[in-house]
């Protein structure tokens, strides 16, 4: 850094002192030199409702007004690999994320949006290589180099196992399919984060900060090791691995994780694959926790999700995601989302902690808590360890999680933990009433699409789409490039989901 020197805005100059630098391994006070005094943190709202020209709507009216990334939440149906005429799609079509059937759904999500002009981050898992096969396909569409296409997958299929639920296929299969989008994006898609190891879920299904670590990092150590056993050159993929976490009310812990986080990765990184400094590198989105939010006086809820916002920048994020305050009664509205943007801007633009790198390092305690949660993370790694791994480890994480939330849900009942407006501070209060959109009429206007897209087709390379799917499936080969042959042809993201459900079954535990 050339000039160290910092002004506040009263004028007074302050000269960094502390040290080491950022940018150097471990990488504990930040991944970069500078950090956010050259770039501040990507500003990326996650957004998906209904249909996708709604969704589409939001992207353009989020975009206008400063996001500088897009985040597509799906629906549940599109999660598990149901088209929304599926009967067990009823009832759920587009009602917690937009509905994906087919590459015409893709053209409509991003219709007006040229796809080497943004980056998309994508929170889908078990169903993460059909999604990028018809993201790919459409930037094939618009002319563009793939090389030149940025974003990424969530792709992280452990954690919906440990804590969330949305997997399909056993974990053999499962971690199969992760090789294979790592492979192609390492040779195809260069700029593509091929994995967003999630610790979010995690902690919003009630982990502790130290858990939220050490099961995330489980998951991504398992995900190395498969890459490798594949044939992958760790330098090729390992820079493009990225984390998703939550940051929570405990403003001074949320900072400690994540520079604790930060340094144990590259440690074990280091120490087990004898990774590179660039491979080390520990880069993560974050975003506000929603289990944190309170039906109760919302408007209290714009209050945590700016400390926990805070807490993101101050602990080094490179992306990051608000909360809307009404999202505890329904899908946010146009009002809270802006507001929620508002909220980033201003804490990259006046609060000044962009002024300087790891603003709280150095101070005893917070320095104290990233050497506690780093210890207690590595215990539970070495516990994990013991046991053969994530993919082996499975009912231990989940039953750890459970007995925290637990812990966490008893300490509100007793009032031994406070959240206002829930257990003190209460208010009579007159419900909310927020309007939501007629799903049934929906759904109707999506299976009607999509029945549109199977009569319009050439069905007998659709056929031929799904035989090579299936064929490939049960060999050693990528299925990333059969899958974006069937979706060019038409075939939609169920007919392939239930190609790989009938060659590899499912995971029933």
């Amino acid at each position: 850094m050339s000039d160290s020197r910092i002004h506040s805005d009263s004028g007074i100059e302050v000269d960094e002192v502390y040290g080491p630098p950022a940018g150097e391994y471990p990488f504990t006070r930040g991944v970069y030199e500078t950090m956010y005094r050259e770039r501040v943190w990507t500003m990326r709202q996650y957004a998906g409702f209904g249909t996708a020209e709604e969704t589409n709507e939001r992207f353009l009216y989020l975009l206008d007004r400063g996001q500088t990334g897009l985040s597509v939440a799906f629906d549940l149906p599109t999660q598990m690999g149901y088209d929304s005429d599926d009967a067990m799609a009823s009832g759920e079509v587009g009602r917690v994320g937009v509905a994906i059937d087919s590459l015409d759904d893709m053209r409509r999500l991003f219709n007006g949006i040229r796809l080497d002009e943004v980056s998309t981050s994508m929170t889908i898992n078990s169903t993460a290589g059909i999604l990028l096969a018809l993201y790919v396909a459409l930037g094939d569409e618009q002319g563009l180099d793939r090389a030149k296409l940025s974003g990424t997958v969530q792709n992280d299929v452990l954690k919906e196992y440990v804590a969330r639920g949305t997997y399909i296929y056993p974990v053999k299969q499962s971690l199969r399919l992760i090789s294979d989008i790592m492979g192609f994006c390492s040779r195809e898609i260069p700029r593509w984060n091929t994995v967003s190891i999630s610790g979010y879920h995690i902690r919003e299904a009630g982990s502790t900060a130290p858990q939220e670590i050490a099961f995330t990092f489980a998951n991504g150590l398992e995900y190395v090791s498969r890459a490798l056993e594949a044939g992958l050159d760790l330098e090729a993929f390992a820079p493009r691995l990225s984390f998703f976490f939550a940051a929570h009310n405990d403003l001074l812990e949320e900072v400690a994780k994540f520079r604790a986080a930060r340094r144990l990765w590259a440690r074990l990184m280091r120490e087990r694959f004898g990774a590179s400094d660039r491979s080390c590198m520990l880069r993560f989105h974050t975003q506000t926790g929603g289990s944190t939010l309170t039906a109760q006086q919302p408007l209290n809820n714009v209050v945590r999700v700016t400390l926990q916002a805070l807490a993101a920048a101050l602990g080094g994020t490179q992306s990051l995601h608000t909360n809307g305050y009404d999202e505890a009664l329904a899908l946010p509205t146009e009002e809270s989302a802006k507001l929620a943007l508002r909220t980033q801007q201003i804490i990259a633009s006046e609060s000044g902690v962009t002024r300087t790198v790891d603003p709280l390092g150095g101070s005893h305690y917070v320095e104290e808590l990233t050497d506690e949660i780093e210890r207690l993370a590595m215990e539970y790694l070495s516990k994990i360890d013991e046991m053969g791994g994530a993919s082996e480890a499975i009912e231990y994480m989940q039953e750890e999680i459970h007995q925290a939330a637990y812990r966490f849900q008893m300490d509100i009942e007793s009032g031994h933990r406070s959240v206002v407006g829930v257990n003190s501070h209460v208010e009579q209060e007159v419900p909310s009433r927020i309007g939501q959109p007629d799903y049934s009429q929906l759904e109707l206007a999506q299976v009607e699409k999509l029945q549109a897209v199977r009569s319009g087709r050439d069905n007998v390379a659709a056929r031929s789409a799904l035989d090579a799917i299936r064929k490939v499936a049960m060999s050693e080969d990528n299925l990333m490039p059969r899958f974006i042959d069937a979706v060019k042809a038409g075939v939609t993201l169920g007919e392939i989901s239930d190609a790989l459900r009938d060659e590899w079954g499912t995971w029933d535990g």
